[in-house]
């Protein structure tokens, strides 16, 4: 069985979702590229989870909208989100601006949150780990630096994209800058505030990721003491793609 799609309209915003699986509710959240595709990585879950895929507001196939501003009010949506579809708590996997989103929801309402996955999340500022510039990036700078193996890197550039795929990537990117440029890939209260998520966290991180330093999640690890840090040898930015199997390991383990 394939992924069902649908579109719900929330707050006057139209949102595309997609989800497939049983058991308890698990909401994948994506990063800045947006979830154009089911990967592999999200099979693996549907099989344990009642796994749900939005595209976020501003991203892919899903609306833009007046009135996100920042990522509080994405963390906002989320939550009327989880109303809207009669789910008291799940669990919460983010991948680097969907792992800040992540942090950004538990602070506000821990009680809707069963445990994260944080899988290399921006949100923290670390003075001495800057996050690379992924607003001066090319495209080919951007496939090169997320990836460890670059075999990866070079088949995401050998896609053709369609102008829809042009549109949508420059669409991800504007509502990126939206909540990301300033201040850079961070939210300056956030740290104060990580003491209200006491779930179980999972914090994994590449240990060549080029995007956000495994530095900076050795600083998060210092405000989520409870939380587990969890490095991966040989990866980037995104182990959900080059480590498939112990991104999933990880999920589980957490979820249990």
């Amino acid at each position: 069985m394939s992924f069902q799609e649908t579109f719900i309209t929330l707050n006057d915003c139209r949102v595309r979702i997609r989800r497939k699986g049983q058991g308890t509710p698990m909401i994948y959240l994506h990063g800045a590229d947006g979830a154009a595709m089911i990967q592999p990585f999200m099979e693996t879950l549907s099989q344990s989870y009642d796994l749900i895929v939005p595209e976020h507001p501003g991203f892919g196939q899903s609306a833009e909208t007046p009135w996100l501003e920042n990522m509080h009010d994405l963390a906002y949506f989320y939550l009327d989100l989880l109303d809207h579809l009669q789910l008291p708590a799940v669990h919460l996997v983010g991948s680097s601006l969907g792992g800040w989103l992540a942090m950004e929801i538990a602070i506000r309402a821990p009680d809707r949150v069963k445990s994260m996955l944080l899988s290399a999340p921006a949100g923290v500022r670390v003075a001495n780990a800057q996050p690379g510039d992924i607003f001066l990036w090319s495209p080919e700078q951007m496939a090169h630096n997320l990836f460890y193996n670059q075999a990866l890197a070079e088949k995401v550039l050998a896609i053709p994209l369609s102008d829809q795929d042009q549109d949508i990537r420059m669409k991800n990117r504007h509502t990126t800058a939206l909540l990301a440029w300033e201040p850079r890939l961070h939210d300056p209260c956030l740290h104060k505030w990580l003491h209200r998520a006491k779930m179980p966290v999972t914090i994994l991180w590449g240990a060549q990721d080029k995007v956000m330093p495994l530095a900076c999640g050795e600083k998060l690890k210092t405000h989520m003491p409870h939380a587990h840090l969890q490095v991966i040898d040989q990866c980037g930015h995104l182990p959900q793609i080059e480590h498939p199997a112990t991104f999933c390991a990880a999920v589980k383990h957490i979820a249990a």
